[in-house]
């Protein structure tokens, strides 16, 4: 089985499609709904079901969502409502489905995609991926192995997160110029690269298409380069973690 279900559980919409993981590439045109608010447990089962449905979807699939997960378990719940930590999202969406839901990390989904597909492709080294949207999500590769959940977005920057300073949301809502976010992400970049010294940034989310008007401001010495998958890294991902769980189910339970 190559065509899995990838769905991207994101904080304004979550989109789904069925994905070839032979070659990263959608089979279908991806189906989106906006993200419930608030973003329950069950209304969010809810809406993953709905996803699966509109493409008649009835076997194993992946999923991503915005938080540390576990062995399938929410441990954190950074950007999405309070109930989620504890909850086992894995088989919270099996049962709303019917099947089988293998669940990761959203930026970590993200990653694996445009390691084995997109902008990492081939790269060796320490690779941080970092994704910019209603937060920042990031996803660490050694030698393109995942170092999962390192939630690198909320590291301390003048004493608050760094997803409050630097995140997409942040220069929506305070109306940034392109050059004014570029300075807070330089910020956030050369922190990354003290604590890291990683051989290459890859930059994904929504803004990624839009990578153009603030990568040239980046004065960071490590290279920085816009995702190739762009916002359907995540769907994509998913489905990749879908194939692995299915390949090696003692795989994903850590």
């Amino acid at each position: 089985m190559t065509t899995l279900l990838g769905i991207d559980i994101g904080g304004t919409g979550i989109k789904g499609a069925p994905v070839d993981t032979a070659t990263g590439k959608l089979a279908a045109e991806r189906h989106r709904i906006p993200t419930p608010q608030p973003a329950t447990p069950v209304a969010v089962a809810q809406v993953v079901a709905e996803v699966a449905r509109a493409f008649d979807w009835t076997g194993p699939s992946g999923a991503t969502f915005p938080a540390v997960i576990k062995g399938g378990v929410a441990r954190t719940a950074a950007n999405v409502d309070k109930s989620w930590i504890g909850t086992n999202a894995a088989q919270l969406f099996s049962d709303a489905v019917g099947a089988p839901v293998t669940v990761m990390n959203d930026a970590d989904a993200a990653g694996v995609a445009e390691v084995a597909f997109g902008a990492g492709r081939g790269h060796r080294g320490v690779l941080i991926m970092v994704t910019l949207g209603t937060g920042i999500g990031s996803a660490l590769f050694v030698e393109g192995e995942l170092v999962p959940n390192t939630e690198l977005g909320h590291i301390q920057i003048d004493g608050k997160d760094a997803e409050r300073h630097a995140a997409e949301s942040v220069r929506e809502a305070k109306n940034l110029s392109w050059r004014a976010w570029a300075k807070r992400l330089d910020e956030y970049f050369d922190t990354l690269e003290a604590l890291f010294s990683p051989d290459l940034f890859v930059v994904g989310g929504g803004v990624s298409k839009k990578s153009d008007r603030f990568l040239p401001y980046l004065s960071t010495a490590v290279p920085v380069i816009p995702a190739e998958l762009l916002n359907d890294a995540g769907i994509v991902g998913a489905a990749l973690a879908a194939a692995r769980a299915a390949a090696d189910p003692v795989s994903l339970e850590a």
